[in-house]
């Protein structure tokens, strides 16, 4: 199939980019634009379907990409964050990204300064259904995007993200009391592919779902300063398994779960979850008590099994748990429905055995047994690795 190699001025009406150093090639058959390696800055809107090959790049300001344009990056490639602008890859509703990596050769989004908090991260949206508060198919993002998402197809399809790691992001946003995460999903449905993902020191959760069906598999947050995995809207994934993750230096809970106060939820699904507490980690805030493995609120539910949790342990006044039920009434609706469930459980190197905890007086306190549960196993690899420190260490 004939190429031809078209100036920077010539697709501007295509794709919004800022580029030094750079050929772009476009190829008539696929009407795809294919870029190369030497790409100084990438900024701007992508409104057509458009590669980046392997190789090392730099991303600047928020870079969205619309509806029908799909944005494929190959394993290899490496992307610089300016962190001196907000930055951020944002996928709309209808479109899409298609980064497939390798453990060897993964897709990498880092900065160069190396701060948690650097940029915005990656967020995805997609056409599923949400619960939102007061039970609202619809509302209005929080990452500074202000896109409405929630639909009705829970089979929407957002893409494809395969060994993809993501560090230094949730950056602060707006008046500085919101964040970004390091991945954002907001209304993504099952047509969508997330396995083998990374996200490593940011400042807010490492992975948060609002609403959608997606499922999510092999998944590590590494040092992530809030929640290592969060979710609203009543999120309800049903083929979930292998989440790992390592809190040290800074966290809160190990997972936070809510279903922004809808009772009627769909209950997610989780084989395969290992939590791991680094000595010495501490809450955002002083005093605080986020400091337990799972926390469960507002009807927040999920279906557990094969857990491994260790070193959640208690600081000050504040007393660590596996397991934490914030009220009342999701006790009431959710556990003694059996829409809560952490079993089969190994709960060690932790404070507060054998008992879930409570931030109320509990109807009926559960207790549990120590089963004999194994770690997460994940493939090792440079998709797993960050200047030489393996992330999977704890897991061996």
């Amino acid at each position: 199939m004939k190429r031809r190699v078209l100036s920077l001025l010539s697709l501007t009406a295509v794709l919004t980019l800022s580029l030094n150093s750079c050929t772009i090639e476009v190829n008539d058959g696929l009407g795809e634009t294919v870029v190369t390696p030497g790409v100084t800055d990438l900024e701007g809107i992508i409104s057509k379907d458009t590669v980046f090959k392997k190789g090392n790049y730099k991303l600047k300001g928020v870079v969205k990409v619309m509806n029908g344009a799909t944005l494929t990056i190959e394993a290899g490639a490496t992307f610089t964050v300016d962190s001196s602008v907000t930055s951020g890859l944002v996928v709309l509703q209808d479109g899409k990204i298609n980064a497939v990596g390798t453990a060897a050769e993964p897709i990498v989004f880092t900065t160069a300064t190396k701060m948690p908090g650097d940029w915005g991260g990656i967020t995805l949206y997609g056409n599923a259904p949400i619960k939102a508060v007061n039970g609202n198919t619809s509302a209005l993002s929080e990452d500074g995007n202000n896109v409405k998402y929630g639909g009705s197809d829970a089979a929407s399809n957002s893409g494809v993200m395969k060994f993809v790691r993501v560090e230094y992001a949730g950056k602060k946003i707006g008046d500085g009391t919101s964040e970004t995460n390091s991945m954002t999903f907001y209304a993504v449905g099952t047509g969508t592919v997330l396995e083998n993902l990374v996200t490593y020191k940011g400042t807010d959760d490492g992975y948060e779902f609002f609403g959608g069906t997606v499922s999510a598999k092999n998944l590590v947050s590494y040092g992530n300063y809030d929640d290592a995995f969060d979710w609203q809207d009543a999120w309800s994934g049903q083929d979930n398994t292998n989440w790992y993750a390592f809190q040290t230096g800074t966290g809160n809970f190990g997972m936070e779960i809510e279903s922004s106060g809808n009772v009627d939820n769909t209950a997610p699904k989780i084989s395969n979850i290992t939590l791991i507490r680094d000595a010495n980690t501490n809450p955002e805030t002083p005093n605080s008590p986020e400091i337990s493995a799972i926390q469960f609120k507002k009807q927040g539910t999920g279906i557990f099994s094969n857990v491994y949790i260790s070193g959640y342990k208690n600081i000050g006044s504040q007393k660590a748990y596996a397991v934490l039920i914030q009220e009342l009434a999701t006790e009431t609706s959710q556990v003694n429905t059996g829409k809560i469930k952490v079993e089969p459980l190994t709960y060690v190197n932790s404070d507060n055995l054998g008992v879930w905890g409570y931030a109320y007086t509990p109807a009926s306190a559960k207790t549990f047994t120590n089963a004999t549960v194994s770690k997460v196993s994940l493939v090792p690899g440079a998709w797993a690795t960050v200047d030489g420190v393996n992330l999977l260490a704890a897991l061996q």
